[in-house]
C-alpha cells in the first residue's frame, strides 16, 4: 500500500531504462518509496552483450548482468523479478500484479509510474514457431536456453531469420560452436539501417565466412518431429536443427494503451522531452518510448540500450522532483560481423529520400592507417547531405578497424547541424599507427565539398 509520507515510484520494467530512472530517482530525492517490477529472472543487464556470452567470448551468461536485486535493495529499491503487471489503473493509481512462480495476483498502488517494459523480438507467425529448437534473443534466460541448445543438441546446421544486428552477431556466435548457417532475409539485403551497396559489405563478409545468405526469402513454416529440422523460406528447403528468429523488435505496449497511454506515429508511447506520457504522474523510457530523431525533427523509434539508459536517467530524475531533458538523439549504430564492423547514424540515402530530402552523396574508400603501416585495412564511408545546403544527414561505414571511432565523429557532426563543408574541415587526430594523414572521413567530405 503507498505511504502516507512518502510518494511510491513503481517502475514496470528492470532493464536499462528502468533501473537507470529508479536508481537516479532515488539518489535525486531519498525519501522516495521505489519499487520495480520485471517480468523475467534478470535485471541490470547488458542485453548487448548476450550474443557474444552465447559464442563463449564471455565466460558466462550471467556476467552480463551488472547489479542485482540485492545491491539494489541496499540502495533502498525493491526489486521484485518474476512478476508481471497485468493491468494499469491510472485514474486509482493503482495496477494489478502476477507473481508467476506462486500464481498469486495482487494490487499495488503508485503515487508516480514509469512505464519502461521494452520491446519484444518478433515471432514470425508461420507453422511450426513453437517447436523446439527455435529461439529468439531478448533478455538473459533466451541467452541460456539457446547455449544450452548448443551444448545439450550439438546442433551442426542452422538457420537465421532475418539479417538485421541480432541475426548477424548470432551468426558469428552460432558459427562459433561449429553450426553450418543459412541466413535468410525477406527483404533484397542485409541490414536495412544501411544502403544496399554498404550492405554488400556485410554479406560479403558472411560468405567469407561459410554463411549461405539468402535475400527475398520470407519464412513461410518450419518442421520437424519433436523438435525443429527445417525451414521453408522463399520456397526452398533449408535443414536446420537449432533455428533463430532475429525478424526484429516491436516495442511493448499493450499495457499502455489498455490504461489510455498515447502512443505516437512509430507505435512507440509518445513522450515529450521530460519522458512524460500524455497521462499526469506516467513517464515512460527505453525500447517502449519514442525519441526525437534530431535529424528529421520526428518521434523515431531506435531500440538501442544507449538511449535507453539516457532516457531512464533524465525520467528519473524528474520523478525525484528535478528537471531533466532528453534532447534526442541520430541513431547511432554499430555492430561486428566475423572479421568487419559496420556502422551506420543519421539517416540512409533511403530513408532520407523517404523523408522528401533531396539528397546528394559520396562514397570513399581510404585506409585505416598509413599506408607503409602494417596492417592498415581499407575503410569504406558513405555520407548523405542535402542539396543546397550541404547539411550532413548521414553516414555509413564499413571495414576491419577503426569503424565505431569515425561512426562517432559523424554522429557528433549531426548532433550539431554542420554542413560536409565544417565536417571536412575538422582537425582529427593523426599517427601512422591509427590513421592516414587524409583520415577516411576527411577523404568523403573532401568529396562532397567538390
Amino acid at each position: 500500500m503507498s505511504s502516507k509520507t512518502n510518494e511510491r515510484v513503481v517502475v514496470i520494467g528492470g532493464g536499462a531504462a528502468g533501473m537507470s530512472a529508479a536508481a537516479k530517482a532515488k539518489r535525486g530525492n531519498p525519501s522516495l518509496e521505489i519499487v520495480s517490477y520485471e517480468r523475467s529472472g534478470y535485471v541490470s543487464y547488458g542485453a548487448c552483450g548476450l550474443p557474444y556470452a552465447i559464442k563463449g567470448e564471455i565466460a558466462r551468461v550471467e556476467d552480463v548482468v551488472v547489479r542485482t536485486p540485492a545491491q539494489f535493495a541496499k540502495q533502498g529499491i525493491a526489486v521484485f523479478v518474476r512478476h508481471e503487471v497485468l493491468a494499469i489503473d491510472p485514474s486509482a493509481g493503482a495496477l494489478t500484479v502476477r507473481n508467476l512462480d506462486s500464481g498469486e495476483t495482487f494490487v499495488d498502488h503508485f503515487d508516480k509510474l514509469l512505464i519502461a517494459a521494452g520491446g519484444s523480438a518478433s515471432r514470425i507467425p508461420v507453422p511450426g514457431a513453437d517447436m523446439p529448437g527455435v529461439f529468439t534473443l531478448r533478455n538473459v534466460e533466451d541467452a541460456l536456453a539457446i547455449k544450452a541448445w548448443l551444448g545439450d543438441m550439438r546442433p551442426t546446421r542452422g538457420v537465421i531469420v532475418g539479417g538485421g544486428y541480432i541475426g548477424l552477431e548470432l551468426a558469428e556466435a552460432l558459427a562459433a560452436h561449429g553450426v553450418s548457417l543459412t541466413v535468410v532475409e525477406r527483404l533484397p539485403q542485409l541490414q536495412p539501417s544501411l544502403d544496399v551497396e554498404m550492405a554488400a559489405h556485410v554479406q560479403a563478409e558472411l560468405e567469407r565466412q561459410g554463411v549461405d545468405v539468402r535475400l527475398e526469402h520470407g519464412v513461410e513454416g518450419l518442421s520437424g518431429d519433436e523438435r525443429v529440422r527445417e525451414v521453408t523460406a522463399g520456397g526452398v528447403r533449408f535443414p536446420a536443427e537449432i533455428v533463430i528468429m532475429a525478424a526484429g523488435v516491436r516495442p511493448s505496449v499493450g499495457l499502455a494503451c489498455a490504461a489510455g497511454v498515447a502512443l505516437g506515429p512509430t507505435g512507440a508511447i509518445a513522450v515529450d522531452d521530460h519522458q512524460r506520457t500524455n497521462l499526469p504522474g506516467i513517464w515512460s523510457a527505453g525500447d517502449v518510448a519514442e525519441s526525437l530523431n534530431l535529424v528529421t525533427g520526428k518521434p523515431t523509434w531506435v531500440p538501442l540500450g544507449t538511449t535507453a539508459n539516457k532516457q531512464g536517467k533524465v525520467a528519473g530524475e524528474n520523478i525525484g522532483g528535478g528537471d531533466a531533458r532528453f534532447g534526442g538523439i541520430v541513431g547511432t549504430s554499430v555492430v561486428k560481423i566475423f572479421d568487419i564492423a559496420a556502422a551506420s547514424t543519421g539517416l540512409s540515402e533511403a530513408r532520407a529520400q523517404a523523408e522528401g530530402f533531396a539528397v546528394k552523396t559520396v562514397s570513399a574508400t581510404a585506409g585505416s592507417r598509413a599506408h607503409y603501416m602494417p596492417g592498415h585495412q581499407p575503410i569504406h564511408v558513405k555520407l548523405v547531405y542535402e542539396v543546397g545546403t550541404g547539411r550532413l544527414l548521414g553516414g555509413q561505414l564499413v571495414g576491419r578497424e577503426g569503424i565505431s571511432k569515425r561512426v562517432d565523429i559523424i554522429a557528433t557532426a549531426l548532433h550539431a547541424g554542420w554542413t560536409v563543408e565544417q565536417l571536412s574541415e575538422l582537425d582529427l587526430a593523426y599517427a601512422p599507427p591509427f590513421s592516414p594523414v587524409w583520415d577516411p572521413i576527411l577523404v568523403a567530405a573532401n568529396l562532397a565539398k567538390k
